[in-house]
């Protein structure tokens, strides 16, 4: 039998949008946009003419530099506005920690929308999960929406489903797939697709089981910090019972060790064991500052996997786990419903979100 999470049943998934609808583009974490405008417009060109929807900026969304209390302001705002749909991040960053605490739950709560994010928008995706709102982890404007050429089709359809299609979706691995983006300040860089390499499909550990719940999750570095600051964290572990836990590194490339020092907080703090499933997202083993190349990225991404699996050795040996699963900073990128129903299927081999 699966093992079901009690929370799925307190979370509420929000009403979807539709075609011609009004959505909101916000800068919470940064205002990246009026750096680099052109993958930018690019993602909001795509929200229009690829999904019908029309996009809605708020005074700090291409604002760079904008204060923590005007970016809260904007999400009040949009959330609260009965002619907005959906909101979407235009991009992460590094300071939405900041922001949390000038927000208001009850305007989330009396105004539930889908939001669409990842990376440092793990803050807010974690804000609205303790609010009892599902979320949406992925699908920024300006990367995945603004990737040159055109938006991977499995980004495409994902996104697609999430927004418009209620119930089940079943993941599929990628069979090529690329973490080396070009420089944004480079014309040449939107001339052509990112290069994609085989993907090598998932790599499963753990029992052979079945295990369904509510997810939970998101960047490595940016839980650390709400761990440490405890942020949108629940103090009591069991909360957390039979949820299944995604997790994802960032441009940042994190070392191992890191990436260890996370996990055994996590396990210290009763956390890790509460998860009877793992997802943890194909590592992004590249970045325009650390240019790894060849045996470089392998020994990045072994080295990666083997701190997780110690982890779990220590904390969580009864977990499921599955590796490079497309959910992060690599390209395609599936959205995961964060506090949405993930279905692991460790016999089968198959995973199925329910957005």
């Amino acid at each position: 039998m699966p093992i079901s999470s009690p929370s799925a049943s307190v979370l509420r998934h929000p009403p979807k949008p539709r075609p011609g609808d009004r959505v909101a583009v916000l800068s919470p974490s940064s205002g990246l946009p009026q750096r680099f405008p052109v993958p930018y417009e690019l993602g909001l060109a795509r929200l229009e003419k690829e999904f019908g929807l029309i996009p809605v900026e708020y005074p700090t969304t291409r604002k760079w530099g904008a204060g923590a209390q005007e970016r809260a302001a904007d999400l009040h705002a949009a959330f609260a506005d009965p002619d907005i749909t959906a909101v979407f991040a235009s991009i992460g960053g590094d300071d939405q920690l900041t922001v949390l605490p000038h927000l208001d739950r009850e305007v989330f709560r009396d105004h539930p929308k889908p939001f669409f994010g990842y990376s440092d928008n793990t803050n807010l995706l974690a804000y609205l999960w303790n609010t009892g709102i599902v979320g949406f982890h992925g699908a920024a404007v300006m990367c995945e929406l603004g990737r040159p050429g055109a938006m991977h089709p499995l980004t495409a359809d994902a996104l697609r489903a999430a927004l418009f299609t209620p119930g089940p979706y079943e993941l599929r691995p990628a069979e090529r797939y690329g973490d080396e983006n070009g420089d944004w300040d480079d014309p040449d860089t939107f001339a052509a697709e990112p290069a994609l390499w085989p993907g090598g499909g998932w790599w499963w550990h753990g029992p052979e089981r079945v295990v369904e719940g509510a997810s939970w999750g998101g960047s490595i570095e940016v839980l650390s910090w709400m761990l440490m600051a405890d942020r949108e964290i629940q103090e009591d572990p069991a909360a957390y019972d039979g949820c299944v836990l995604f997790l994802e590194t960032s441009e940042e490339l994190p070392g191992a060790d890191e990436v260890y020092f996370v996990l055994r907080s996590m396990g210290e703090r009763g956390l890790l064991r509460r998860f009877p499933a793992l997802l943890m997202g194909r590592p992004k083993a590249w970045s325009l500052s650390r240019p790894l190349s060849g045996e470089a990225k392998a020994s990045y991404v072994r080295e990666q996997r083997a701190a997780v699996l110690r982890a779990l050795a220590a904390y969580a040996p009864d977990t499921v786990a599955v590796f490079d699963v497309d959910l992060g900073h690599t390209d395609p990128q599936l959205v995961i419903p964060y506090g949405g129903t993930i279905r692991v299927d460790g016999v089968a081999r198959r995973i199925t979100v329910t957005y």
